[in-house]
């Protein structure tokens, strides 16, 4: 049996124009699409892209295009009995993850993704802050470093995305401050995110809370395949404890080089990428070079991935 990983993005992956080719080609991607509303879809092919980066704007654009091209990836996939799929998603990606593994529908998942965006926004504008992502470092030296500018402020390790790429969040003070303490320990590069806040951390914790609120309205599926989940990198089956995880993973560090090894030891040696972007697929072919990256987000992708996959 063939073992398949899905892994979706998350904030940070979207460009304007995403998902346009797949909405003009296939009627799948173009349903699920106009599920979405206007003002959405328009930001989502036309831009601008200063607005696209606002997060209550970006979070349901990146799960809508990534639903969709699951659901046209799914479509044209023939592969039958005779594959195992499992699922993982970046952030926000979980949540394109656990829709396309069933745990809810398309109108739930972009309901309660407009509710985080919005919630991260406001926490965002009441704690400003930065993330950057530190390279070349090992972990122990990372968090040695968010000690130490923690005197500045708030400075954690929020995204571990590799074993030399450790993304670290934190207030504007503490995280400058960082950056240098980084530099000065032997970090070979560093890199700001374009994102509009400090998303992983503890200043989070108010959007947290009402997430919870908001995840209480929603009724849970049983899904088709687990899914691999960021707040703690173990799989998920099930549904009864999905929204408590979902909550804790807005305060909480991406497991993310954790989560791609533990999918790997299970046994998965194919992984498709699906939705704007190939961000995981450098990651994941940095962390093992002889795995099989595949990815969706265009008509010529997808054609490539299901020739790859001999289907």
């Amino acid at each position: 049996m063939s073992k398949i990983a899905l892994i979706f993005p998350g904030q940070g992956a979207q460009t304007v124009g995403m998902g346009k080719d797949l909405y003009d080609k296939y009627s799948r991607a173009r349903e699920i699409i106009d599920l979405a509303d206007s003002e959405l879809k328009k930001i989502i092919f036309n831009g601008p892209e200063e607005t696209l980066r606002l997060t209550h704007y970006t979070q349901p654009a990146i799960f809508t295009v990534s639903v969709a091209a699951f659901e046209t990836f799914k479509e044209s996939f023939k592969g039958g009995s005779s594959v195992e799929f499992i699922a993982a998603g970046h952030s926000l990606g979980e949540y394109s993850a656990l829709c396309a593994a069933g745990f809810f529908e398309f109108a739930d998942g972009l309901a309660m993704v407009k509710a985080r965006g919005e919630f991260i926004q406001k926490a965002a504008e009441k704690n400003p802050g930065l993330m950057v992502a530190i390279l070349g470092m090992e972990k122990s030296a990372v968090e040695d470093v968010c000690k130490k500018a923690s005197r500045f402020g708030v400075c954690e390790a929020v995204n571990f995305n590799s074993s030399e790429q450790i993304v670290i969040a934190g207030t504007i003070s503490a995280i400058n401050k960082a950056v240098r303490f980084a530099i000065d320990a032997g970090a070979t590069k560093t890199v700001f995110l374009n994102v509009s806040g400090p998303f992983h951390s503890s200043l989070m914790t108010s959007a947290s809370e009402k997430m919870a609120e908001e995840l209480a309205k929603y009724n849970f599926n049983a899904p088709s395949f687990g899914v691999y989940t960021n707040c703690d990198a173990a799989f998920t089956f099930d549904v009864s404890v999905i929204k408590e995880k979902l909550v804790k993973q807005i305060m909480s560090p991406v497991n993310w080089d954790e989560s791609m090894k533990n999918i790997i030891a299970a046994g998965f040696d194919k992984f498709v990428e699906i939705g704007p972007g190939r961000v995981l697929s450098r990651l994941l072919k940095r962390m093992n070079r002889y795995k099989k990256v595949l990815n969706v987000d265009d008509s010529k992708s997808l054609q490539r991935t299901l020739e790859d996959l001999n289907i």
